[in-house]
Order: C-alpha cells, then structure tokens, then sequence
C-alpha cells in the first residue's frame, strides 16, 4: 500500500490510473484532486524536467503535502498547486497560460483525512460541528443547509445525493426538531434521523445521509459538469482523461460525458450516422481496484474507474 503524507490518504488505483493516462514525459498535466499528493508524486515520477503538472486542491490543509512530493522536501520545479475548486479548471490554465493539456486525473473520493478530523463534521464517528467544507474560506456549513433549507429542498438533497427512500421523512423530522432547538453538531443529527433508520442498517444510511449533506455543501456535483465541460475543451487531441468514481450519481455523469460528450447521455451524430462525442472510451468495461488493494484499503471498494481520449 503506498502512502503519501502518511495520515492523509491513500491513493486508490493508483497505478491503473496513471498508466491509463499514457503520459508523454515533455506533456502538461493536471490533477484536479491533489490530496495528499499520491497520484500527482506518481503523475511527476513518469515527467520530463520539459513536463509539467497543475495540481488542484480548494483545501488548505492539503497544500502542506506539496513538500512530500520530493525526498529532499522542496516542491519541484516543474509542479504549480492551484488552491481552487477544479470547477474553475480552464480559468486558472489560462491564467498560467496554457491553452492545451495532455491528460487529466481526477480521484473525486473525500480524501482520508477529512474522515479522520474530528473538528471538520464529515464523519458520525465524533461528534463535531457540522461543517464539511472542503473549502474553510466557503460561508455555508451543513448546519446551515439544515436549518435553512424547507422540507422540500433537504427531501431532494437526502434523495439525490444519499439515495434515501425515506428523505421526506427525513426532511420533516429535521425542520420539525429544529424549530425546538438548532442542529448544530453531528450528535445533534444522530439523535434527529436515528430513530427513523432500522438498526441493522443504522450506520450505512447515516452515512448516506452525511454523504448527501457534504455534496450539497460542496457544490460537487456542479463542480464536477462544469470541471468535465472546461476539460473537453483543454485537452489536446489524443489526450486522455482518468477519474475515479465513488457512488451512483458522479460515476453516471462521467460516464455520459465519455459517452456522449453531455451530461444526459445524449449520443448526437452528424449527417453521416457517425456519432459525434468528443471523447473515445478507452476501457469499455469500468476497472475496479484488486480484491488485494480492497482488503487493505476498504474506502477502495466502491471505487470505479474510467478512462477516455480526446478524439482527433
């Protein structure tokens, strides 16, 4: 199992990855998730001094693994980290005035460390403030989201994003409690929607359910349309495209922009019959971590990747 910025995270597929992305050593990269920075220091390792890599990451706490990158801990010279969302992916290429790239790699899984803060409200494990922002400079909380939202927009959040049968009950008990007192804190939500999940299954629909607040927060899935549309447009002919996927909704939206080149899945052709998507697959069926790589890292187990090229 490698490790970078040991505590941090995991790379998952690490390899599979990478190598999906046929690196031309004097190309330009991006990874849209850097992390603790394991696909960009494997990314870096197949580069040229002529290569170079943009890095995304909104979160803080993860710029302080660019000086784990190298051995003698100084960031390489042929490395830029961008502190944004990678919604903003074409903006800031070209601010540092590159107007094509090579290939893409996006692992759009919440990075370990997130999990293991106490004080960042991403897991039910402790009890904290609900937060989960992956960006700390961002204004609005998950405490937020549930104490403004209306029983109609938590019901399609609960239900979109965590794929909750029950999400209007859900929703209801939550404005119902908060009209009490606030919920402010991850015990605070347990003890609201605790009593309405079967016990067996207590654990995996709250963890839907914090899933489904941290999309939310987040923004992630109008990041992620947006980040897919600008990377149709930077990547050069040939250049390919890796991300990794976690749950349902993510994986179809990349699968229908490597599809069909939208969102929807909508296959377009022209006057021909040739359908006219701007990607070609280049692995049919979607690659999943070993049975080895799953038993020493669970959060690997839902994970799928697909790869594309831009066509010519």
């Amino acid at each position: 199992m490698v490790k970078t910025a040991e505590t941090y995270h995991v790379p998952i597929l690490l390899c599979e990855s990478v190598n999906g992305l046929d690196i031309n050593p004097n190309g330009i990269y991006v990874d849209i998730t850097f992390g603790g920075g394991g696909h960009s220091k494997e990314i870096l390792s197949h580069l040229s001094k002529e290569g170079h890599l943009y890095s995304f990451d909104q979160d803080a706490d993860a710029e302080q693994n660019i000086y784990k990158l190298n051995s003698d801990g100084k960031k390489p010279e042929n490395f830029t980290f961008v502190r944004s969302n990678f919604r903003y992916l074409a903006n800031w290429l070209r601010y540092y005035g590159v107007e094509k790239i090579d290939g893409l790699l996006g692992d759009l899984g919440v990075s370990s460390h997130h999990f293991d803060d106490e004080l960042r409200g991403f897991s039910f494990r402790f009890n904290a403030p609900l937060d989960m922002r992956m960006n700390k400079r961002a204004q609005k909380t998950a405490a937020d989201i549930l104490q403004e939202y209306d029983v109609q927009e938590l019901a399609n959040i609960f239900y979109l994003y965590g794929e909750l049968k029950n999400s209007y009950k859900i929703a209801t008990a939550i404005v119902n409690s908060r009209g009490k007192a606030p919920i402010l804190t991850t015990n605070d939500i347990q003890a609201v929607v605790g009593p309405l999940f079967k016990r067996e299954r207590e654990k995996k629909e709250m963890a839907k359910l914090f899933q489904a607040l941290r999309i939310e927060v987040n923004q992630e899935m109008i990041a992620l349309k947006e980040m897919l549309n600008s990377a149709s447009e930077v990547l050069k002919p040939g250049g390919r495209i890796a991300i990794i996927t976690y749950h349902s909704l993510e994986d179809r939206i990349v699968k229908n922009v490597m599809k069909s080149g939208n969102i929807e899945g909508k296959v377009e052709k022209d006057f021909f019959g040739h359908i006219t998507a701007p990607f070609k697959l280049i692995n049919n069926k979607v690659i999943v971590p070993s049975e080895n790589e799953q038993q020493e890292n669970p959060r690997s187990r839902s994970a799928k990747l697909r790869i594309a090229e831009k066509n010519e």
